[in-house]
């Protein structure tokens, strides 16, 4: 017996060491004797040692225990379990719980052949935690349909038998596969295991709006990542409207069950009661539950965020308040790529127009309030498939309009077809510029922004011979607020560009670095922007007056889904836009040796670098106004007419 005992213990203990983040697989917990009689004397002999030294510390389950009403659970004793020999790697528990798999084998139970997780607690602390999960199943009893659905099922506890036991609390609970989600993503073959699982057909996909099944990989994805995200909405959702807060959304807690197909939210330990009354509480603790299904939702989708070294940049970028809506430009950097090309879950995110992005920049929003509820997130377009209708508010209209004009500055060469298309999303965005007045623009202005596109002339090197080769790279306009006010904003406009040296440079474009700015001061007015619109006085003007992007943008305005959008019979005649007045400007080269050396060959280098780059970045005078600014993009227009085109730069050094 003492034999026994003693292998209990060190299984035991090994149990106790099986974190989240240190899991066993199966073959290598040790096995145990399969005998059910001398399982049970192991067990109470093993435990009973435990317990003495428990009760030292002073943790009583009796106390605990005692006087509280449980007739809405089962009250078990271990007689009721075959306990198994193994354990699943999902079930990994904390540090203060022995985990352990069972069947019920009382055929007086409605349970009986029931598989089930016995979660011994084995500090007061822990034992709360089981004494929460009772009594919330309790405040849910009223909709148990709900409750079994989308929750880690509690059916009971173990109750002591014998003084030896005394200190002891098991939480009995359900058994959801041997899985948690987190597991699940880590597995090489995850996608076809996940569509296996969740058994998808064309009834159940019908459930987030699409229509087929198979296809490539971004659209399989997508699909398993709209199931789960609606199933873990509507289980989250069914917490909050019976006000409570989860507070534990982590990939570790999140089962699927291959009986129901359905997300479980784990067993509610922790769970934070809300009341409607008090509405500070109540938007914290909801936003801080959508938050985490943000974090969850970006894992699902983008895999690299596994690794824990990135995920903390993720949340490093987040926590330094940066704006979520400049993502996809950090994370575009923060993976080494250009574009999306190649990489799933960047492709997920940027289909239907970049709204993968948007309903993730509204749940991991900087402020609580800004962060988006569970229905409204259902209702989402990113989580709607084809078949569903969504009516997008013009705050998402205004995202995927700049979202595409991103994606086509990234994977298209600029050909006459992309460039009018570019022009004519750019016109679009003017149009339904949310912020017109200068008061707006001195939030929203300061910052690093990064020049993605310009409708002006575009000169490369591909078919002429230069005198120097210049290899133009980022191009940014850094705006920084005065620290007193009414004082101008500071532009600085920084060019960073490689001189290629030799006859190879086709193949070695590593060059010679050199940097080109230029400082100015503007003062922000009010203005107007007109636009003529052909008719029988000036329908004889020279076309250059009227560009084709203004008018394919007019007369795209004038359909009926957009009228209904803007709420206006006909389009403006002239748009408010912000007037920009700038002062005197101050220019500088920074170029590495030997050619910082040579004036002759530094100032072909800047008359190259000029030709390259838009005169606006050269001569920040030429920039006359501002027509449209976000969060994440700003479109500012030079005196001839030429619009261009900035995206936010954000990182976790800001």
């Amino acid at each position: 017996m003492a034999l026994y005992s003693s292998a209990l213990i060190q299984s035991t203990s090994c149990y106790h060491k099986n974190l989240p983040t240190t899991l066993f697989k199966p073959s290598c917990l040790p096995r145990m004797a399969t005998n059910r009689g001398s399982f049970r004397k192991q067990i109470k002999c093993s435990l009973s040692l435990e317990f003495e030294q428990e009760d030292a510390s002073g943790v009583s389950t009796s106390g605990f225990l005692e006087g509280e009403e449980f007739s809405h659970v089962t009250k078990f004793t271990f007689s009721d379990f075959k306990i198994s020999d193994r354990v699943s790697i999902g079930l990994g528990g904390r540090g203060d719980e022995a985990v352990f798999e069972a069947t019920i084998v009382n055929s007086d139970s409605p349970l009986n052949n029931t598989k089930v997780v016995l979660r011994r607690l084995t500090t007061s602390q822990a034992q709360r935690r089981g004494k929460r999960a009772m009594q919330v199943l309790k405040k849910l009893a009223r909709r148990k349909l709900m409750y079994h659905s989308y929750s880690m099922q509690v059916h009971g506890y173990v109750c002591p038998q014998t003084m030896d036991d005394e200190g002891s609390f098991t939480l009995v609970h359900g058994y959801h596969g041997s899985f948690s989600l987190r597991h699940w993503l880590r597995q090489a073959d995850w996608l076809p295991t996940l569509e296996a699982t969740l058994a998808l057909d064309e009834e159940s996909v019908r459930r987030v709006g699409d229509d087929t099944v198979g296809g490539p990989a971004v659209s399989r994805q997508l699909r398993v990542i709209r199931i789960l995200m609606r199933d873990l909405l509507i289980g989250v959702n069914y917490l909050h409207s019976h006000g409570l807060a989860h507070t534990e959304l982590r990939l570790e807690n999140v089962h699927i069950s291959p009986v129901d197909r359905h997300i479980k939210v784990g067993i509610l330990g922790n769970a934070a009661d809300f009341f409607k009354d008090d509405t500070d509480r109540q938007q914290m603790m909801i936003a801080f539950d959508m938050r985490c299904l943000g974090f969850i939702m970006v894992k699902m989708i983008l895999r690299e965020l596994m690794d824990p070294l990135i995920f903390t940049k993720f949340k490093a970028f987040l926590n330094k308040g940066n704006d979520p809506s400049c993502l996809r430009e950090f994370l575009l950097r923060t993976f080494n790529m250009n574009s999306s090309h190649g990489n799933v879950g960047l492709q997920m995110l940027d289909r239907n127009w970049g709204a993968g992005w948007h309903l993730l920049s509204l749940l991991v929003a900087t402020r609580p309030l800004n962060r988006i509820r569970c229905l409204e997130a259902l209702r989402h377009p990113f989580l709607c498939g084809p078949r569903w209708r969504v009516n997008p508010s013009m705050d998402i209209i205004r995202w995927s309009l700049g979202s595409t004009a991103v994606r086509i500055t990234e994977e298209y060469i600029y050909g006459y077809q992309q460039r009018v298309r570019l022009a004519h999303f750019l016109e679009l965005m003017e149009m339904l510029n949310p912020y017109s007045k200068p008061k707006n623009w001195l939030g929203l202005l300061p910052g690093r922004w990064r020049l993605a596109y310009c409708t002006g002339r575009h000169v490369g090197l591909t078919t002429r011979q230069p005198p120097s080769r210049v290899l133009i790279g980022d191009a940014h306009l850094t705006i920084t607020q005065p620290s007193k006010t009414k004082q101008p904003l500071s532009f600085t406009s920084d060019v960073n560009f490689r001189v290629l040296v030799g006859k190879d440079w086709p193949h070695d474009k590593i060059g010679i670095h050199g940097k080109l700015e230029a400082n100015s001061t503007f003062r922000l007015t009010s203005g107007k922007r007109h636009y003529i619109i052909k008719d029988e006085e000036n329908e004889n003007l020279p076309p250059a007056f009227a560009t084709n992007a203004q008018e394919s943008a007019i007369k795209k305005l004038s359909g009926n889904k957009w009228r209904k959008a803007l709420q206006q019979r006909e389009p403006p005649s002239s748009l408010p836009v912000v007037k920009l007045v700038s002062s005197d400007i101050d220019v500088a080269l920074v170029l590495n040796e030997p050619l910082s050396k040579d004036i002759e060959a530094a100032q072909s280098v800047v008359n190259e670098v000029r030709m390259q780059i838009p005169p606006e970045m050269f001569d920040l005078s030429k920039i006359v106004c501002g027509t449209y600014i976000d969060s994440r993009m700003m479109v500012l227009r030079s005196v001839n007419g030429s619009a261009l085109l900035f995206t936010r730069v954000c990182s976790i050094e800001c």
